[in-house]
C-alpha cells in the first residue's frame, strides 16, 4: 500500500490506472486543490464542497463505487477540548482524508504505522484510520476523569468560585464531544456495512470495524457517566456552599444574640436614673450592679446555646 501526502497527479492517476490500493492524506489543501481532487477521482459535487466548508457533522454517505465520511478525533488543550475534523473519501481502489487546522497526532502515527506494516488488507487500512480518529478521545476523557476527581476532593475541603467554572467548562467539553461522538457511534451501528461492501474493497480476516465500534460505545458511555458525575459534583458544590452559609448564619445569629442583652442594659444604665446614679457610688456597687448586668445575661444566653445545641 502506498501513502502519499501531496497532490501528486500524475503518480495518482497511475496509481489508479494500475488499481493499486493507497492512502493520500492531505492537510490544509487549498481550494484550488480541493477542486483538482474532485476533477482526478471524480467526486461528487455536494461532497467537494462539504470538503471546502469545513463544520459538518459525522456522517457517511455513499456515491455508488466510493462512500464520503466525515469523522472526528479529539485532543486536550489548555483552553479545552479541541476536535479534529477529517473527510474521507473511502473506495476499493483509494483512501483520501482531508483534515484542515489541528492535526490528529494519532493519525500521523497510524500513517507511519502502516508504512512501517507494509501489505495488509485494505479493510485492516480503514480500521487503522477509524481507530486512530477514535482512541484520540480515549486519553481526552481520561484528563477529564482525573478532574473530575480533584474537583470532587476539593470541594469536600473548600468550596471555591473556580472549582464552579472548573464544572461548567468540563460540562461545555462534554457537550460538545457528546454532539460529535453518539453519532459517530450511530453511524458505525447502521451505515458501515456502506463501507465494507464497496466493490473492490479486500476484506480482512477479521471484522476490524467491530473494534472501532466497541470503543465508541465506551467513549459515549463514559461522557454520560462524567456528565452524571459533574451533575453531582455541583450538588455538592451547592450543599456545601448552603451549608457552610448556614454556619455561617448561627455564628453571626450567636453573636447578635448575645450583644442584643448587652446592649440592653447598658442603654437602660445609660438613662442616668436619679437612684442608681445615688447608689452606685461604690466599687461594689458598680461591681454588682454594673458589671454583674453585663455578665449575668451573658452567661445565662451561652447556658441557653449549650443547652439548645448551638455549640
Amino acid at each position: 500500500m502506498r501513502v502519499l501526502t501531496s497532490l501528486d497527479r500524475a503518480q495518482i492517476e497511475d496509481l489508479l490506472r494500475r488499481d493499486e490500493f493507497f492512502w493520500l492524506d492531505l492537510q490544509n489543501p487549498a481550494d484550488d486543490q480541493v477542486g483538482e481532487l474532485g476533477e482526478i477521482f471524480q467526486f461528487h459535487p455536494l461532497a467537494i464542497e462539504d470538503t471546502r466548508n469545513f463544520g459538518q457533522r459525522p456522517k457517511l454517505e455513499s456515491f455508488g463505487d466510493y462512500v464520503f465520511v466525515v469523522f472526528y478525533g479529539a485532543r486536550s488543550d489548555p483552553d479545552g477540548v479541541k476536535l479534529t475534523e477529517v473527510h474521507l473519501f473511502v473506495s476499493g481502489s483509494y483512501v483520501v482524508s482531508i483534515d484542515r487546522g489541528l492535526r490528529c497526532d494519532e493519525l500521523s502515527e497510524a500513517r507511519t504505522s502502516l508504512e512501517q506494516i507494509g501489505e495488509r488488507g485494505e479493510q485492516f487500512v480503514l480500521y487503522k484510520i477509524f481507530d486512530a480518529l477514535t482512541d484520540s478521545f480515549f486519553p481526552v476523557v481520561q484528563s477529564m476523569d482525573e478532574d473530575i476527581d480533584t474537583i470532587e476532593n476539593d470541594i469536600i475541603q473548600q468550596p471555591t468560585d473556580e472549582q464552579l467554572q472548573m464544572i461548567f467548562g468540563l460540562k461545555r467539553d462534554l457537550v460538545n464531544l457528546r454532539r460529535v461522538i453518539s453519532p459517530q457511534r450511530d453511524m458505525f451501528a447502521r451505515a458501515i456495512d456502506d463501507i465494507t461492501t464497496l466493490p473492490g474493497l479486500e476484506p480482512s480476516n477479521h471484522d476490524y470495524f467491530r473494534d472501532v465500534y466497541d470503543h465508541l460505545l465506551r467513549i459515549s458511555d463514559q461522557i454520560d457517566t462524567y456528565r452524571d458525575l459533574l451533575t453531582s459534583a455541583m450538588d455538592v458544590y451547592l450543599s456545601t456552599v448552603s451549608n457552610r452559609l448556614n454556619q455561617v448564619t448561627k455564628q453571626l445569629t450567636i453573636i447578635a444574640t448575645i450583644f442584643l442583652p448587652l446592649a440592653f442594659v447598658t442603654g437602660f444604665f445609660g438613662q442616668n436614673f436619679a437612684w442608681l446614679v445615688r447608689h452606685i457610688d461604690t466599687l461594689n456597687a458598680f461591681l454588682i450592679w454594673g458589671i454583674g448586668g453585663l455578665v449575668l445575661p451573658l452567661v445565662l444566653l451561652l447556658g441557653w446555646f449549650r443547652r439548645a445545641g448551638y455549640f
